[in-house]
């Protein structure tokens, strides 16, 4: 925690009217994503999107290999620019037909569809979706979507911090199947039922003939509250073994001021072990509060838990195995309203010395990294 305070002391003393900037008068906004989203329209149905994210990431813990830590997969290079994420969007829409067309490139996608076969580690999205009903506003899709899991995604520039939480980066991104989606009339009510391949997997694995199932349920009572419920259950095929896996997501978002946003998240899981009669449970909490100190100037802070005992997602071989607290703090600067500057200290503080530090086992984890988005 030495390195994290002395970086935030740096950054008060480099940015003193950071907290006193005068902020830009502004209608009081909602939970949406602050970016704009611009989209080339081709024509009336068809709009076209570019996005890339460039970043820079130290690790002291100094890791040989460039790779910063197993268990992530966005941001996952040390002392090495890189792209993040890079994606080309094309998506169509009409009155009772939708569909969507990403291709990505970067190191999330290497990292985290490497057991994906060929060009299916470059597919971010690829669905089509139509409308069952001239009266309510029911869909029908199929394909690959963004996970209906958690509140972050691959793209930085909707999601609040600059790194994902540990939540995030074990649960999935991504998933391919079906899904039958009713908003209600007032559009304060979304449910969602799916049928899917697995857990994050695109291509289902060899063996596994079973399909998985989820729910996602939101609720919007008001423009600056959102409360999400989303849920999996299905097969997890490891060698021989397929136990079953029951996952639930619940996340909150709240509008607590036009400059103040709060985020409540707990992930929790239950899978069978290896003789069947033994179920092993994790759990993971997370708390981002994120402030607006002026239009260009946007600060967070995010606390996090990762509780895996077992080591059901990672595993350490070590006595407790995963059992970290994660801390971060970012500062992000709009450039305009089409490239945003990030930067970000994070560290984490684990039970068992799982990580390095100068060559020697130890219970902490500091890491500093600056991004630039860039949407077209």
């Amino acid at each position: 925690m030495y390195l994290f305070s002395r970086f935030c002391i740096v950054f008060c003393f480099l940015f003193p009217n950071l907290f006193s900037a005068k902020a830009q008068s502004a209608e009081p906004q909602g939970l949406e994503a602050k970016i704009p989203k611009p989209l080339g329209q081709i024509s009336n149905s068809l709009l076209v999107s570019a996005y890339a994210e460039m970043f820079y990431s130290y690790d002291f813990s100094n890791p040989a290999q460039h790779i910063r830590q197993p268990f992530l997969c966005s941001f996952n290079r040390h002392n090495e620019p890189n792209l993040n994420m890079g994606y080309l969007k094309a998506a169509f829409s009409q009155q009772n037909i939708r569909a969507n067309v990403t291709l990505m490139a970067g190191t999330y996608s290497i990292d985290n569809l490497g057991y994906e076969p060929g060009m299916l580690k470059n597919i971010f999205e690829a669905n089509i979706g139509f409308k069952l009903s001239k009266k309510r506003n029911l869909w029908l899709d199929a394909g690959t979507f963004v996970s209906h899991i958690g509140f972050e995604s691959a793209i930085g520039k909707d999601c609040w911090n600059l790194t994902r939480s540990l939540l995030a980066e074990n649960s999935p991104y991504y998933e391919t199947g079906a899904k039958v989606t009713h908003t209600s009339t007032n559009e304060k009510w979304l449910l969602s039922m799916l049928l899917l391949n697995g857990w994050q997997r695109i291509y289902r694995q060899d063996g596994s003939n079973s399909p998985a199932l989820g729910h996602q349920l939101t609720f919007k009572p008001n423009a600056r509250t959102l409360l999400n419920s989303s849920s999996f259950v299905g097969e997890i095929r490891n060698d021989s073994a397929a136990p079953m896996r029951y996952f639930h997501n619940f996340y909150g978002q709240f509008q607590l001021h036009q400059k103040i946003g709060l985020t409540l998240g707990f992930d929790i899981g239950l899978q069978a072990g290896q003789n069947r009669r033994q179920y092993h449970t994790w759990y993971s909490p997370v708390l981002i509060l994120k402030l607006k100190a002026s239009e260009k100037w946007h600060l967070a802070a995010r606390t996090e838990y990762y509780h895996d005992a077992k080591g059901v997602i990672i595993a350490t071989n070590t006595t407790n195995n995963f059992q970290v607290f994660g801390y971060s703090f970012n500062i992000d600067y709009f450039l305009s309203d089409k490239v945003l500057w990030r930067v970000e200290a994070r560290s984490f503080s684990a039970k068992d010395p799982i990580f390095q530090m100068q060559l020697q086992p130890s219970h902490q984890n500091y890491s500093f990294t600056t991004s630039v988005c860039i949407s077209i």
